[in-house]
């Protein structure tokens, strides 16, 4: 466990130095959205195609892998709006914390956390799981949180807004590069690839410590708009169902699969649900904010999951290595 401990408390001491700074406001609250713009579009995606070209296609494209996450995490989605809808939390509220109980924070965090941790080869599974999140999970979300206007405006047109927002985001798309390198065995010239390679080396470091900017920045917003102590049932669950329940989820649904017969991968089985087990996606403060959602609410189940991450994914890597 402390060789573990070794290698995670890097990455979690680098959220926590984020995070204090923007407490501090020794990091502007305006400054994070530019280091959030270096992440996302440049060294995040640089990041992603390095992997990507350098992972067998396979293992990228795994079906039987898609077969086992992708539903797993719809019945989180669905278990987490089931339980949260009520007179308070309605749609809207609802599906954004549903979408930070199922969607971990796989990009920022998860695929260097877990190719320090399990060696390059974990890339392969991690990265499929992203695209999984971005494209499906992150579209229903947003298409079920306009449910409490759908004759204004319709869970369809969110859903095509939410896909139209996936076309623009630079992660998939980088995937999918990264994916064509492998297959066709291209490599860029030498300028070009020391350049992707100096900012993929930046995103790991920089990436963390903007999670933690994101979280100080989302939970100050989110304090500014609660109108009174936000009750523990409104966010406790969430956190749970994020940290214990979707990486068990994963795990009893793969385990299953192959005692059925599906060829899944072991260690793949293993990769997905260590993803499962890492904290909420910082970025769905961000979407909470655009769509006016509770977003004390979604920064508190952020922020909750990434200190509670530090034990509870450390005893996930010790149970399952």
């Amino acid at each position: 466990m402390l060789q573990i401990l070794q290698v995670t408390f890097p990455f979690f001491a680098l959220v926590a130095c984020g995070y204090l700074a923007a407490r501090a406001r020794m990091l502007p609250l305006d400054a994070i959205g530019g280091l959030n713009t270096f992440v996302l579009f440049f060294a995040l995606p640089c990041m992603l195609y390095r992997f990507g070209a350098s992972t067998p296609i396979a293992q990228l494209l795994d079906p039987w892998a898609l077969l086992v996450y992708l539903p797993c995490a719809l019945v989180m989605v669905a278990g987490a709006v089931a339980f949260s809808l009520n007179a308070r939390i309605r749609w809207n509220d609802a599906a954004f914390g549903a979408l930070v109980a199922a969607f971990p924070n796989t990009g920022f965090m998860g695929v260097p956390l877990l190719v320090a941790l399990l060696g390059a080869a974990a890339a392969g599974p991690a990265i499929l799981t992203i695209l999984i999140d971005l494209v499906i999970t992150t579209s229903l979300c947003i298409a079920l949180s306009r449910l409490d206007t759908a004759g204004q405006h319709g869970a369809a047109a969110a859903a095509r807004r939410a896909l139209r927002g996936v076309a623009a985001n630079p992660m998939p798309w980088s995937i999918a590069l990264g994916a064509l390198s492998s297959l066709t065995g291209f490599r860029p010239l030498q300028p070009v690839g020391a350049t992707i390679a100096m900012l993929a080396d930046a995103a790991s470091p920089v990436a963390l410590f903007t999670i933690g900017a994101v979280l100080a920045r989302s939970q100050l917003l989110g304090a500014a708009q609660e109108h009174g102590p936000l009750p523990a049932r409104d966010f406790v669950p969430m956190a749970v169902a994020k940290l214990v329940v979707h990486p068990l989820l994963v795990f009893a649904a793969g385990s299953l699969a192959r005692a059925v017969g599906v060829p899944l991968d072991p260690f793949a089985l293993v990769v997905m649900t260590l993803v499962a087990a890492l904290p909420s996606a910082s970025n769905v403060s961000l979407l909470a904010e655009r769509f006016a959602a509770d977003t004390g609410r979604v920064a508190r189940i952020i922020l909750v999951t990434t200190a509670a991450a530090f034990l509870t994914f450390s005893a996930a890597v010790a149970l399952l290595r």
